[in-house]
């Protein structure tokens, strides 16, 4: 209560919703400053506890029985565009959400929604924390991890008001890899040479840029950090085609992040 009383919160919550609100314990409080490196409430910036705890909260009443695994929206709004943080929720053995929260007590009823307790804050996503939580993109994560020398992970993390933040990410699904690994007639992510594998995560990433689907236009050029790829809006699915004619459609739009926005593809493109 104290978080809620510091980010001048309370009159928010008490609105009339309704609310779904995820309820860290005094505990998770303590070990998520800890972590971050301060010493008490009192030392986080009012607007930085302010978006934190917005991400804990959901619109309507959600019962856990209404939560299935997938993507939601917060009441955060993300730095890298102004619009509405998303959540991933996992509903495989119990609730998760972002990967790391887990809902120890769930469906506490309140006059103007719903509270469900969880033993962890639940952090201002960035690109990095929805590809770990998101089990579609493992593939992808492993792919991004492999080599010693890349440093995609902490470059995908770096804050949106640092560059080269802030990005989109067109991420293949798991599906997408196992496509192309038969395409290059391999049996495993292991034997793509490394500057194949380079150049490819390479082409999925823009920096400098978070584009929302909103903003994708017909034969709109893009350019990543790779080949450059062209978006074609006709007949209703938007798709991406690389520089040797490949199409992937985009499956996913805009799951948001703090540092950047990702949309998930269904086929590999490359340089």
């Amino acid at each position: 209560m104290a978080a809620v009383t510091k980010a001048e919160l309370a009159t928010t919550l008490s609105g009339p919703g309704p609310f779904t609100v995820l309820a860290p314990t005094n505990e998770a409080f303590s070990s998520f400053l800890e972590e971050k490196g301060f010493n008490s409430l009192d030392e986080v910036p009012k607007e930085l506890l302010t978006q934190i705890l917005l991400n804990h909260v959901i619109d309507g009443s959600l019962k856990s029985t209404d939560l299935s695994t997938g993507y939601a929206n917060t009441k955060a709004t993300s730095d890298a565009s102004e619009s509405p943080m998303s959540i991933y929720i996992n509903t495989d053995g119990g609730v998760t959400f972002n990967g790391t929260s887990q809902v120890s007590i769930p469906n506490v009823s309140a006059d103007n929604g719903t509270v469900h307790v969880v033993d962890k804050v639940v952090d201002l996503p960035t690109i990095v924390t929805f590809a770990a939580a998101d089990s579609n993109f493992s593939i992808l994560v492993e792919a991004l991890t492999r080599e010693a020398s890349y440093t995609y992970v902490e470059t995908l993390s770096t804050p949106n008001d640092t560059e080269p933040a802030p990005f989109t990410v067109f991420a293949p699904v798991n599906s997408a890899f196992v496509s192309l690994l038969n395409e290059l007639d391999l049996t495993a992510l292991s034997e793509v040479p490394t500057a194949t594998l380079t150049s490819t995560l390479n082409t999925h990433v823009v920096a400098g840029a978070n584009v929302l689907a909103s903003s994708l236009s017909d034969n709109m050029s893009i350019s990543t950090l790779g080949g450059g790829l062209t978006v074609n809006l006709s007949g209703g699915q938007a798709t991406l085609t690389d520089s040797g004619s490949r199409v992937s459609k985009i499956i996913a739009t805009d799951v948001q992040a703090n540092n950047g926005v990702i949309h998930a593809i269904d086929k590999v493109v490359l340089e």
